[in-house]
């Protein structure tokens, strides 16, 4: 049997055709919309259009906003661009979501599931920290798309 991932997936840079191809190589069954507010200027990407897309191609679309970056978050970010800051203040966020972080790790435990944002980089995305709680959680091993290959998650481990 193989190994089963919670994959994560930015769609910046590729088209809605593209996007599902690439999902479907991954044979994810259930997109998890990690957007606070599920609206894009990328055709295809706004919540509904995209609901239809992946329905149309035999996915489960689920958004759960309460696992999105909260706004004054990424307001901070914008102005300082202090990437420390704004892993603290969501790491600090995400732990008031303890209940919705195990349930996508039940979630991915039944059906091979995909944290979507539109970030392409996982490093500089929330999405990765919500996949490395929700493995902490129970889920399976993170694993992360892109366009063209996919990288097993390796946090960073300070030496002692």
């Amino acid at each position: 049997m193989p190994t089963r991932h919670l994959f994560t997936i930015g769609y910046e840079g590729m088209d809605i055709a593209a996007f599902i191809s690439r999902l479907r190589e991954a044979e994810v069954r259930l997109v998890v919309d990690v957007r606070e507010l599920p609206l894009s200027r990328k055709k295809g990407f706004s919540k509904s259009a995209f609901r239809e897309h992946l329905t149309t191609a035999g996915l489960i679309y689920s958004h759960v906003p309460e696992l999105g970056c909260p706004r004054p978050i990424r307001n901070q970010y914008r102005s300082d661009s202090d990437w420390t800051r704004y892993t603290a203040d969501f790491l600090s966020y995400l732990e008031t979501q303890e209940s919705r972080v195990r349930e996508l790790a039940r979630y991915s435990r039944s059906a091979t599931a995909c944290l979507v944002c539109y970030e392409a980089d996982f490093n500089l995305c929330h999405r990765t920290y919500v996949a490395r709680e929700a493995q902490r959680k129970g889920a399976p091993l993170v694993k992360h798309l892109t366009a063209r290959t996919a990288f097993l998650d390796q946090p960073f481990l300070a030496a002692a």
